[in-house]
């Protein structure tokens, strides 16, 4: 049985929790939605026989508090506590797999801090500011509305019209089998409010430096479930992310989670990105060119 190690870490502004988890080149799990430490579990155990794995809480989320538990959160903020927390495990670039926000959370650290990450794989980014401008703004209203829908109604219709925004299935039909369950308890709720509440506004207010991702260092890999309808918001991301650094989308198994649905099939896809099997070299323009799935 692989041996976890929890840590403390004070951060500007918070407390970060963090797990440490398997032996090997360091490899950090930013999580998608209300996603804490323990969202990817599954995933995890499929990895740390060949990685040493970083999970955390975002600051807000489950055991990562906030100095003033009533103030907001930005991207930025977000970028740097990754920078701190690999700042205070390893002295080397380490590869990062961002799902989601922790996507546009690893796109603000390859250009806040160069070199920090060898390589980002950014699955399906919620980043509205790699949109065309029309579309950026459709999409940022989107979020707000699902915001104002949470505070009028309350979570469940607001988790149905943020499935439908993602082209999320909740019945997850093709799910693998012995999944880790992941039941709606107090400290979940507590994690989505503040995921609507605040983690939304920090990205419908994203001001990411688009134009500066080709040229950052960190090789980063767009990435996009199979099952993901390609005219969603988070596969749009992905696509309009792979059209600025001269890539194709590299596919996983699943969805928008796919993470945590098909946890064994995304290990062995992420095995195959991280070991530099879709590398090609980079383009004139900094890009990364990638074969897809």
């Amino acid at each position: 049985m692989t041996v976890t190690t929890t840590g403390r870490l004070p951060v500007p502004g918070a407390v970060l929790h963090y797990q440490v988890r398997g032996t090997g080149p360091m490899l950090l799990i930013s999580q998608s939605g209300e996603g804490d430490a323990d969202r990817s579990a599954d995933l995890v155990d499929r990895l740390t026989d060949a990685h040493t794995v970083v999970t955390y809480d975002r600051r807000g989320l489950s055991r990562s508090t906030l100095d003033d538990p009533a103030g907001g959160v930005t991207l930025a903020e977000h970028a740097d506590d990754v920078h701190h927390l690999l700042a205070a495990l390893t002295d080397e670039p380490v590869a990062m797999l961002g799902c989601s926000l922790g996507a546009v959370i690893g796109l603000h650290v390859a250009v806040r801090h160069p070199g920090r990450i060898g390589t980002l794989i950014a699955h399906e980014p919620v980043a509205p500011r790699l949109l065309p401008a029309p579309e950026r703004v459709r999409h940022q209203e989107e979020l707000a509305h699902i915001q104002r829908l949470y505070r009028r109604e309350g979570l469940a219709p607001a988790l149905r019209t943020m499935a439908e925004a993602l082209g999320i299935d909740p019945a997850r039909p093709d799910a693998e089998p012995g999944l880790t369950p992941q039941p709606m308890t107090p400290r979940r709720i507590a994690n989505f409010g503040f995921f609507i509440e605040r983690d939304f506004t920090a990205v419908i207010e994203d001001a990411l430096p688009v134009a500066e991702l080709a040229a950052v260092p960190t090789r980063i890999v767009p990435a996009a479930g199979r099952a993901t309808p390609r005219t969603v918001f988070d596969h749009r991301c992905a696509q309009e992310l792979a059209a600025l650094l001269g890539a194709e989308i590299v596919e996983f198994p699943g969805g928008h989670n796919g993470n945590t649905t098909h946890p064994r099939a995304y290990a062995a896809r992420l095995r195959q990105v991280l070991g530099g099997e879709d590398r090609a070299d980079r383009s004139a323009g900094g890009g990364t060119l990638l074969s897809g799935a």
